[in-house]
């Protein structure tokens, strides 16, 4: 096992690799009683356009199949995969979401078995034409349960009104129609492509035996004939612009819901760079929208917003974008306010809020290695943005205010911006 220290946090990651391909990293947690592990593939709902594996020619397979791929993975011929990590004493689940699918357990007993049985499950895939067909009705069901759901829609509509193409505007299980179009040999096709080993990632947290550990995958791991060097995904040409400025739906809900957001331009980074844009981005939102913000108390103190107010952002290599999100009688008002605030920057762009938030953001970040779902969770996340959590406080520690206003200028402007309202039916 190679041993990667970060002497400031004063913390390990064990790295070793499996003969299959499949990398693994190994956060001790000395002292801790949960243990936890993600299986994680570098594959989302935006990966719909690719080259099968062993194939010459792109595919472009029905929205929504990821997530598809994601529940059946949980069938087996003969057991029941829940009830097996239940009589194991450990609770498994799973997610999809725009890039990544993964599968996690936590237990505080029985760890190394759980274990295995995690490798083996996600290893081996059980489609039958008569279980897929199954499985969409129920898919069909948790689809209508989210265009019913007010938060989910007014999300939705915001990046459909930022993105033209970019299947990050598409709902991750995507539409009725289009999870009837999948087939078996899709759902081969899609798992043989981006189940390969070199495309997928283990995190495990604990206090735990690393050789254990690693005799245990050797145990469960599978051998793969074909050797994957890189999966070609086709991306979508997107216009810098937003596609429209504002969309309105009505709903059943007690009170206007809004999502405000501002497309980002600044694409294609990865690894560092990409991480530290993401960090400043975020402590701009914090500096600007956070309970302590003065343009917060301005609009709370109103009447204008209530306590569901806040911001945050997310960016990828292919996509970006601030969302500023909460419910209120009047979302144009809170929009028009947001838009004199960019006029009048300096007056909410200060080095103190920054220097304020930057100390909190570094106090929140040392108080997430309390938590082994935050350590497993955010490794896995930057490790398919080629970066390691350990290296994280370096990176946030170097920002400085110059960064913020470089950044405030460059992403926050008013023709990249939307608004998406869902009034009361």
């Amino acid at each position: 096992m190679n041993l990667i220290k970060n002497e400031k946090l004063k913390e390990e990651l064990y790295e070793f690799k499996l003969e299959n391909g499949v990398k693994v990293y190994y956060f001790p947690k000395k002292g801790f009683t949960k243990k936890y592990a993600i299986f994680t593939t570098n594959y989302g709902s935006v990966d719909n356009k690719f080259v099968p594996i062993n194939e010459n020619e792109a595919v472009s397979l029905p929205e929504g199949i990821a997530h598809f791929l994601e529940h059946k993975l949980f069938e087996e011929p003969e057991e029941n995969i829940f009830q097996k990590f239940a009589i194991q004493g450990a609770y498994v689940n799973a997610f999809t979401n725009f890039n990544q699918t993964s599968y996690l357990f936590y237990s505080t007993d029985n760890f190394y078995e759980n274990l295995k049985l995690l490798v083996k499950f996600v290893q081996n895939p059980y489609f039958t034409d008569e279980n897929v067909e199954k499985e969409k009705g129920i898919i069909s069901q948790e689809i209508q349960m989210y265009l019913d759901n007010p938060s989910w829609v007014v999300f939705f509509n915001c990046l459909r009104a930022m993105y033209h193409n970019n299947p990050v505007r598409v709902d991750i299980a995507g539409s009725v129609e289009s999870i009837n179009e999948i087939t078996k040999e899709d759902l081969e096709t899609a798992y043989r492509t981006f189940y390969n080993p070199k495309n997928m990632v283990l995190f495990i947290v604990g206090d735990l035996d690393k050789d254990m550990i690693e005799s245990s995958l050797k145990e469960s791991e599978k051998f793969y004939e074909n050797n994957l060097e890189e999966i070609v995904r086709i991306e979508e040409i997107e216009p810098s612009e937003i596609k429209q400025k504002q969309i309105e739906a009505n709903m059943l809900t007690s009170k206007p819901l809004f999502y405000i957001g501002f497309k980002d331009t600044d694409i294609g980074l990865s690894g560092k760079e990409l991480v530290k844009k993401d960090i400043i981005t975020n402590i701009i939102l914090d500096m600007i929208f956070s309970e302590s913000s003065e343009l917060y108390n301005e609009l709370y103190s109103e009447g204008v917003i209530d306590a569901n107010f806040g911001a945050y952002f997310t960016g990828h290599k292919t996509y970006g974008h601030s969302l500023i999100v909460g419910q209120s009688d009047d979302p144009q008002l809170v929009y028009s306010r947001i838009k004199e605030m960019l006029k009048k920057s300096n007056d909410y762009i200060t080095i103190d809020s920054f220097e304020r938030i930057k100390k909190k953001e570094i106090g929140h970040f040392l108080m997430g290695f309390n938590s082994i779902e935050f350590i497993a969770n955010n490794l896995t996340e930057l490790y398919f943005q080629d970066f390691l959590l350990i290296d994280y406080l370096d990176v946030l520690n170097e920002i400085k205010f110059e960064d913020i206003e470089s950044r405030f200028k460059k992403h926050f402007k008013e023709d990249m911006s939307v608004i998406s309202i869902i009034w009361p039916s």
